[in-house]
């Protein structure tokens, strides 16, 4: 993830800075303040703002002043409570916002949790960096014959050489003939000193859902949590996993006691349906339960014995 010595320097003066607040701060994440992550070969996820902290779900619950005067064993036994049924407002309390890096097909993704507020950088106005995803060896796989939204077994040899290949040169292919059209750049091949390009919204058009986008991502605490519930999900698409990833690393230093409910009751846990607890009820009372005459499907069943490790 290579920064401009200008983005470098922005960060630094970013991070130096400091003013005397009376809001609530958190240390762990005032410590990671405006740092850029890496993620991918050029992406980057940083914490560029945050309102609110484990106190502000606690007070918003309780409508109380101020922080309080409850032990922490208090706060923390009410956020679980309150993740454990639902109670989704008072973890829309907190916001926090995000800058990140990241693949034209990962926000197309990304863009479909429609609960945030987004801006995204213009390539009508700006030229887009040189700069896009090629997936690493490890990452470079088949489809899968199971899941029609998912890989199966990595390639190896000349055929992911060759994939690897044409993902690189397509690209390349892709960016020489954007910065010919716009002919802005006299160092580009093809730029002619006569001639007035193309313009940015039209020359943008041609170039691959690899390319490199930047957008400012605001969004509440409860609405992350559904996000990250989705996307930090083993079965989630690596490239977008491994954003969502340092970004619940980011959330367990700012609202500890909220993302470990969080953990416990939502991303490592399951739901099991009505059909399915009644199959649990009839195991746990010593019946021998058959698919057959379970009342769910073959693939609901199939599912339900993973969860039970059967």
């Amino acid at each position: 993830m290579p920064l401009t010595t200008e983005q470098a320097q922005e960060l630094a003066d970013a991070r130096t800075a400091a003013a005397e607040t009376r809001r609530a701060t958190v240390p762990a994440l005032e410590e990671i303040l405006f740092e850029a992550v890496p993620v991918l070969d050029h992406g980057f996820v940083r914490v560029v703002d945050y309102m609110g902290d484990d106190a502000a779900i606690v007070q918003a619950a309780r409508v109380s002043y101020g922080r309080g005067t409850k032990r922490v064993s208090e706060d923390e036994g009410l956020i679980r409570y309150l993740m454990r049924h639902r109670h989704s407002t008072p973890f829309e309390m907190c916001e926090i916002k995000f800058h990140v890096k990241l693949p034209i097909f990962v926000a197309r993704q990304w863009i479909r949790h429609r609960t945030a507020n987004v801006n995204e950088y213009s390539a009508r106005y700006s030229v887009l960096d040189r700069e896009f995803y090629v997936p690493a060896p490890a990452q470079l796989a088949a489809q899968s014959s199971s899941n029609r939204q998912g890989r199966g077994d990595v390639l190896e040899g000349e055929e992911a050489a060759r994939a690897l290949r044409w993902l690189r040169d397509d690209a390349t292919q892709a960016f020489d003939h954007y910065e010919a059209m716009l002919n802005e750049d006299e160092t580009a091949a093809g730029y002619d000193p006569e001639g007035q390009g193309l313009a940015r919204e039209l020359a943008r058009m041609n170039l691959p859902l690899s390319t490199y986008t930047q957008w400012y991502w605001k969004c509440d605490l409860h609405n992350l949590f559904h996000f990250l519930s989705l996307r930090a999900d083993p079965h989630a698409q690596y490239e977008i996993r491994v954003f969502a990833d340092v970004m619940l690393d980011m959330v367990r230093r700012w609202v500890p006691l909220a993302c470990r409910a969080f953990e416990d009751y939502r991303l490592g846990a399951v739901e099991v349906s009505a059909p399915g607890l009644a199959v649990v009820k009839r195991m746990l009372a010593g019946e021998a339960v058959e698919q057959k005459g379970s009342g769910l499907s073959p693939r609901e069943w199939r599912e339900l014995m993973a969860v039970l490790g059967r």
